[in-house]
């Protein structure tokens, strides 16, 4: 029981460390659109990106799979920067099923690529084979899923406060908040070293 929650704590970690914010950005990029009503659709989606997330581990555990760090630290902030564009342009739209699965097909390509971006951390840390590592991997999974949901859920309420307290519309708050997020990541993709030769 101790080593589950060894690889449950590196997975909340892995969501929660303030120095590695994408991966929350990418959550707020994918949360905000939604509101309270939405729980199950949300909760699906970051489910989703958590088996993404998994699959690329998995697939870069076994060496199924594996690219170079900057070209992946190069896209998962090209994923949020998508994500909280498709918010700017679907604001205030109403959704549509079809837009759902495709939003759902993507979410879990997202996933596995910001799995990619961990996988060589991940790799370091557990010995052994390929095989004795699916266990911490899916205990590390639990940890992700669970972090992903706290984070989501802090989104909802701070949604439901700034729409109903501040009578933000929610068309309004998931621009304004797409706008910030995408301030934030555009300098994150400019900075990158696989720009300098």
């Amino acid at each position: 029981m101790s080593e589950f929650w060894i690889y449950f704590q590196i997975g909340l970690k892995h969501v929660l460390d303030i120095h590695a914010y994408d991966h929350v950005l990418f959550l707020i990029a994918l949360a905000i659109p939604f509101s309270f009503k939405d729980w199950k659709r949300v909760v699906l989606l970051v489910t989703l990106f958590t088996i993404g997330h998994t699959m690329a581990l998995m697939l870069s555990v076994f060496g199924i799979i594996a690219i170079k760090v900057n070209v992946v630290e190069l896209l998962i902030p090209i994923t949020i920067l998508i994500t909280a564009l498709f918010n700017l342009f679907t604001a205030g739209k109403s959704s549509k099923k079809e837009s759902i699965n495709v939003v759902f097909f993507i979410t879990l390509f997202f996933g596995i690529i910001h799995g990619l971006g961990f996988s060589n951390y991940f790799k370091s840390i557990l010995g052994g084979d390929a095989a004795s590592k699916v266990l911490p991997l899916s205990e590390f999974a639990l940890g992700i899923e669970a972090a992903q949901i706290v984070v989501v859920f802090v989104v909802l309420i701070v949604s439901y406060i700034v729409q109903t307290v501040f009578r933000f519309s929610k068309r309004d708050w998931t621009l304004v908040m797409s706008a910030f997020i995408i301030g934030v990541v555009i300098p994150l993709i400019i900075e990158s070293e696989i720009w300098i030769r």
